[in-house]
């Protein structure tokens, strides 16, 4: 399998990097991280004219063919440059299960609106119980004349406040702990009785509880069929996962190459730091770290656009790819020492999603599991 990438790719990295490192200056970075919303609608349309919101739509929808490997090119460049702002949500964690499970008409509704910079999108799944797979769904559906009604809350709901449609998932069948009788709704955020409530993520997104009140939903809002939301759970994690592992390894390069510089110029006794040994020993960790998980990540990538089910490589990807990104930004604050720790330097930006990183969507020993379950133990 080769894991190099096309020229089409090389291309898109180039000019993601490029347009990123223009307009993501520290403080256009600073202000959009203590704005409430956490969104530059000016940085938004730049990137739906640069055909990145469409990206993996197929063009019939206003987006541009490209597969999911493409994605992970781009996130791989956003997450070197912690770029803010409800692009994943929108469209991993939104466009992707439309496009895979939704009808026709919701695909319609909802993928050129996003490709166009018009909508943002994201999934409420989890819940406070749980809910890094449908095992942990308790928010239920009844039915109520020809329509259901949604009540309860949903936590951890990535850049809600600003979702023009959220995807769903509760439970409509029997009560049960497993992943069964789910569905999922695609609701319009502005339907009456939804309300969102910041929950202070200390590693650098927007995270929301959203409460549903009496909230209905009819038929025609179901994506993937009804008491089938299992599968649209699964895909979407699988994607989201191997998305998250490429966002991260673009942020564990930075915190690579802004430490390198450092250890290059920072004088002790009569040295450069960069030139004893216990720190190249660090060095030397950090590029295997980096460099091992992005083969195990695009691997994923490429075996998801193959059809393959590739549950064992987005594990082994997940597993390795969230602690790798600890264990280099932790290297990287011993590295730069005091100064890494205040808030005026970048490294603390790198080391909050990190930690947010390596839980989303299944931490690593969550996902050893899923490696293990695969090798038929």
């Amino acid at each position: 399998m080769d894991f190099s990438l096309t020229e089409e790719q090389a291309l898109l990295q180039k000019t993601a990097c490029d347009f990123l490192a223009k307009s993501l200056s520290r403080e256009v970075l600073k202000r959009m991280e203590e704005s409430e919303a956490g969104h530059d609608l000016d940085l938004w349309q730049k990137m739906a004219s640069l055909g990145w919101l469409g990206l993996p739509f197929p063009e019939e929808y206003g987006g541009s063919g490209g597969s999911f490997a493409d994605l992970t090119v781009l996130l791989e460049e956003m997450g070197y440059r912690t770029c803010p702002g409800p692009y994943f949500s929108t469209v991993v964690l939104g466009g992707l299960p439309v496009l895979a499970f939704g009808t026709e008409e919701q695909k319609r509704q909802c993928l050129p609106a996003i490709a166009a910079g018009e909508r943002v999108m994201t999934f409420a799944l989890t819940e406070k119980d749980g809910g890094r797979d449908g095992g942990g769904i308790r928010v239920r559906a009844v039915p109520f004349g020809e329509a259901w009604r949604i009540n309860g809350a949903k936590r951890f709901v990535t850049d809600a406040r600003l979702a023009d449609f959220f995807l769903c998932a509760v439970r409509t069948g029997k009560e049960t702990k497993e992943a069964d009788g789910i569905t999922v709704y695609l609701i319009d955020g502005r339907t009456r009785g939804l309300r969102t409530r910041d929950m202070k993520a200390a590693t650098g997104d927007r995270q929301y509880e959203v409460k549903f009140y009496q909230v209905p939903v009819r038929s025609e809002q179901v994506v993937g069929g009804l008491n089938k939301g299992a599968v649209v759970i699964e895909d979407t994690l699988r994607k989201a996962a191997v998305a998250k592992c490429a966002e991260m390894i673009g942020g564990a390069r930075a915190v690579l190459d802004m430490t390198l510089a450092y250890a290059k110029e920072r004088v002790q006794f009569g040295r450069p730091i960069g030139s004893f040994q216990a720190v190249q020993h660090h060095f030397a960790d950090m590029w295997t770290d980096i460099h091992g998980s992005r083969y195990l990540y695009r691997k994923a990538a490429l075996e998801i656009d193959s059809g393959a089910p590739a549950v064992q490589a987005v594990a082994m990807a997940k597993a390795r790819t969230g602690e790798a990104y600890r264990r280099v930004t932790m290297l990287g604050h011993q590295i730069f020492g005091a100064i890494g720790f205040t808030m005026e330097h970048e490294m603390h930006r790198y080391h909050r999603r990190a930690l947010g990183g390596d839980v989303m969507f299944g931490n690593g020993a969550f996902h050893r599991d899923k490696v293990a379950a695969a090798m038929g133990l």
